[in-house]
């Protein structure tokens, strides 16, 4: 028996050892330079790891597990299992579901992980759905992992994980900010002892809680935002369940990683095209435009609530915007005072902030293009800012209209600029790309038609 697994992280490392341990001949991919696990045979291409597998594990980032699966699916063996094992919403799912049909034959499995895989390995708990359902409990339960195979679509196992989430996520969020509260008001060990005594594992879980929450923060950014979309989706008010979410991706931030790979997966989706997947909503109002022609930015917003012609308040945003961040300024529309120029620009740069959004003025224009650093603003004013405040950072901002949080997601282009709720990025990114390739696809019917003619 023979099975290939994409994404030879942690994961995947464990889930090799399982394998090789019950006889099976294990093969891997992975673009990134890490270390291959002891015992797999390591290709550079997807289609020579899987060629000839039983099962394929997709234990990728859910951002690419598309992908993943597309760059598979022409070379999967009629009656093989494709398991994916990524943690994503439904809809996610289902696209991954729809890439591998096109191999015809193939069998697929929405495989949610419900316990910690580096406490178990293999032998982690399961919920698995799809068509393939029935073989992959098989596989995974030979390697002595128990399994709830509920039969019915892809996304309904991943529906199940979600919901475990909106509690899971939510109570290693709490211990970890229950635990720095402790520190900070010198009762550490005492806070502890209270929270290990309601725990069944006590000081072992709590730790193992606080620790895994800390350092798997960005991938569980990613679970706790889909466990937001899918309680909006079922018309639960997600209150805890966002505030979760706002937590782990300032732990992934402080981690210097990117929370959920989004700037890359966004890159180069027209602003028009998420917005039409929102019926229009979040997009600011046509008075706030690029300050030059191609800019264009994609990150989570830092925010400013400032008065009119004022920058104080920006200037402490700056000094603590993390990488890859977007400043959102409310500045009252004010248009005599410019709150930021090529000064201000730079500072951010050296941050890695990569872009900012203001409702008032900027200026130095023809710099801000030189050194490419994108704004948004409503008007060019040579004149500088005041520096008294008052003003505040990381606050909830109204800007051109649009109501934006910070975490939300920014994106701008020469179009102008969309703000997209934490909880509905992921939705939103599979929205603006079926709008992109519908309309591809009748642009290309239009110019066919006109060619004939």
């Amino acid at each position: 028996m023979k099975v290939a697994i994409l994404g030879l992280g942690e994961a995947g490392t464990l889930y090799a050892a399982g394998f090789l341990a019950a006889g099976w001949t294990v093969t891997g991919f992975d673009p990134a330079d890490i270390s291959t696990p002891s015992g797999v045979e390591r290709f550079d291409d997807v289609a020579d790891a899987v060629h000839g597998a039983e099962l394929v594990l997709s234990l990728t980032s859910s951002s690419v597990s598309e992908r993943a699966a597309a760059a598979a699916a022409p070379h999967l063996r009629s009656g093989a299992t494709y398991a994916d094992m990524n943690s994503a919403s439904a809809a996610v799912k289902t696209a991954v579901a729809r890439a591998v049909d096109t191999a015809g034959g193939v069998l697929f499995a929405d495989v949610a992980v419900v316990g910690s895989v580096p406490a178990n390995g293999a032998r982690t708990a399961l919920v698995i759905s799809g068509s393939g359902s029935t073989a992959a409990a098989a596989h995974f339960e030979s390697l002595g992992a128990p399994v709830d195979d509920i039969g019915g679509a892809p996304g309904d196992a991943s529906r199940r994980k979600l919901l475990r989430s909106s509690f899971m996520k939510g109570l290693g969020a709490l211990i970890v900010e229950s635990t720095e509260a402790g520190v900070a008001a010198g009762a550490e060990q005492w806070i502890r002892t209270q929270i290990a005594s309601e725990l069944s594992g006590g000081f072992e879980s709590l730790d193992r809680l606080r620790d895994g929450t800390r350092k798997h923060a960005g991938r569980r950014a990613i679970e706790a935002a889909a466990s937001v979309a899918l309680l909006d989706e079922i018309g639960v008010r997600p209150v805890l369940a966002a505030a979760a979410t706002e937590l782990h991706a300032a732990l992934a931030d402080a981690n210097g990683r990117d929370t959920d790979g989004l700037a890359a997966a966004y890159a180069g989706l027209p602003v028009a095209n998420i917005g039409d997947a929102r019926d229009r909503m979040g997009m600011l109002d046509s008075g706030i435009r690029s300050m030059w022609k191609g800019a264009r930015v994609v990150g989570r917003a830092r925010t400013v609530w400032t008065r009119g012609g004022d920058n104080k308040a920006l200037q402490a945003a700056v000094a603590k915007v993390l990488p890859g961040e977007v400043i959102v300024i409310n500045g009252q529309g004010h248009l005599d005072r410019a709150l930021m120029g090529e000064l201000l620009a730079e500072r951010a740069r050296n941050r890695g902030c990569v872009g900012m959004v203001i409702d008032g003025a900027a200026r130095d224009i023809d710099v801000l293009e030189e050194i490419g650093f994108g704004v948004w603003a409503r008007a060019a004013s040579p004149a500088g800012p005041y520096k008294n405040g008052p003003g505040y950072n990381d606050i909830p901002v109204a800007v051109g209209g649009v109501v934006c949080n910070p975490g939300d997601l920014v994106v701008a282009d020469d179009d102008g600029v969309i703000v997209v709720p934490a909880a509905e990025v992921f939705t939103s990114l599979d929205g603006g790309r079926a709008v992109e390739a519908d309309e591809a696809r009748r642009r290309a019917a239009i110019v066919a038609e006109r060619t004939a003619s």
